[in-house]
């Protein structure tokens, strides 16, 4: 008997111990961050960026005084933000922290932002960039690291699920099925299946369609890129088979041009028009998205009908839509900052797949966080297979490339250039 109560007692010290290691494993992978200076440390902390506010930013501020509550930090918007973050950098009030976006480098204006920041690839900095996705880590001719993405971009449509079911329609993932469910839409009675903003070249209906099919065109094809960057006047062949996708797409009836013309804008007008009800396709980019939740109680007619809605990649390929990813914010620390070691602890706190995740859901925006499936707004796009998923970043193109497109294929768009003409004028484009 004696034998058998002690085999029980020892069985049962070895279940609580494993317990207990379970979760305290469990807690450690649930904190995700273990503090490596003095808690006691007093600091202060600024990030400076051209956001009026940055409340999902200032959530992460107090969760880190969790871990360092005599450390004061605080965002600072910084007026004519890409012109004035230079003066900012070099002057007695430098930031520690700074947003900074990849177009920038290489260009001598913004070299400021480029110099002035650490390299956060070094291995004694100790952050995750694994968590990141590859693609959208900028690719520097060094192999430096001076900035790092905290939220991502890509166009898509906004969808109305709500009129998907109604009509008995299911969301397009091809472009055979998105000129079929528009013109089914159409025989039901509904005056413009898709819609977005056509009164500027920049973030319009035709670069948001096409730029991702035309990445899908030019990804694997490094003397197109090369020709690209370099503005070479032949390079315009290759909008060829964009632009023609696009005048084929606009012939299908899709869009109405004169019902896209009445928005004016690619955010506050274009989110409420679709909150109408009556649209079930809004183009639009990852930033107008963000800003969907806080309009819902601005829009009398969402108030009087809500629906149920999401967003998706925009279907031009006929193998399936493909995934533009793009970094949207990124950060870049200081490297004269006065306070250098806790602003890199600060940074190895925030990038983390948890707080990236969580700031982003605050945010409204697309994580840069490999798992997007968190977020049911992003998760039509975390399914694409990797294959017809492009950045920019990865594939080369400059912005100065991107331009070119998007001229043209607003010339075209809008009836304004023949494809020809508009192939021709490559490189003579401007912003």
């Amino acid at each position: 008997m004696k034998k058998a109560i002690c085999i029980f007692l020892a069985a049962l010290m070895i279940l609580c111990m494993a317990a207990c290691g379970a979760e305290k494993k469990e807690a450690k992978k649930e904190t995700g961050f273990q503090p490596s200076l003095d808690s006691s440390d007093k600091s202060q902390i600024t990030v400076v960026g051209g956001y009026d506010n940055f409340e999902a930013l200032e959530t992460e501020f107090k969760r880190f005084n969790e871990y360092y509550p005599n450390v004061e930090l605080k965002f600072t918007k910084v007026d004519d933000y890409n012109n004035m973050i230079g003066t900012v950098l070099n002057g007695n009030d430098a930031p520690d922290i700074y947003v900074n976006y990849s177009w920038m480098y290489g260009r001598d204006q913004y070299k400021a932002s480029i110099d002035h920041a650490e390299d956060l690839s070094d291995p004694a900095l100790k952050l995750d960039l694994d968590c990141i996705r590859s693609n959208i880590i900028l690719n520097t001719k060094d192999g430096t690291l001076p900035m790092v993405p905290v939220f991502s971009n890509t166009y898509g449509m906004l969808v109305n699920k709500d009129l998907f079911e109604k009509e008995g329609l299911s969301v397009p993932t091809t472009y055979q099925e998105l000129t079929a469910v528009c013109k089914s839409f159409r025989e039901k009675g509904y005056q413009s299946p898709m819609m977005g903003f056509t009164n500027a070249e920049t973030t319009s209906l035709f670069t948001l369609t096409i730029y991702p099919f035309f990445c899908g065109t030019v990804a694997k094809d490094e003397e197109a890129v090369k020709k690209l960057n370099a503005l070479d006047p032949s390079a315009g062949e290759y909008m060829r088979p964009s632009l023609e996708k696009m005048a084929q797409f606009l012939s299908e009836g899709c869009v109405n041009p004169d019902a896209c013309a009445k928005i004016e804008n690619n955010y506050d007008a274009v989110i409420l028009r679709f909150f109408e009800g009556d649209v079930p396709m809004m183009t639009c980019s990852g930033d107008t998205v963000s800003g969907t939740k806080k309009r819902e109680s601005r829009s009398e007619a969402f108030i009087a009908n809500p629906f149920d809605y999401t967003f998706v990649p925009v279907p031009m390929s006929d193998d399936g839509a493909y995934f533009l990813d793009m970094p949207n914010l990124q950060f870049s620390v200081n490297k004269d900052s006065r306070n250098l070691d806790m602003a890199n602890e600060f940074m190895r706190f925030l990038i983390t797949s948890r707080e990236l995740n969580e700031m982003a859901q605050n945010k409204g925006l697309m994580s840069p966080t490999k798992d997007l499936s968190f977020n049911s707004m992003y998760a039509a796009f975390g399914v694409i297979p990797e294959s017809r998923v492009f950045s920019p970043e990865e594939i080369g193109l400059t912005d100065d490339a991107v331009i070119q497109l998007r001229q043209a294929v607003y010339g075209v768009g809008t009836g304004a250039m023949a494809i020809d003409e508009a192939i021709a004028g490559f490189g003579t484009y401007t912003q």
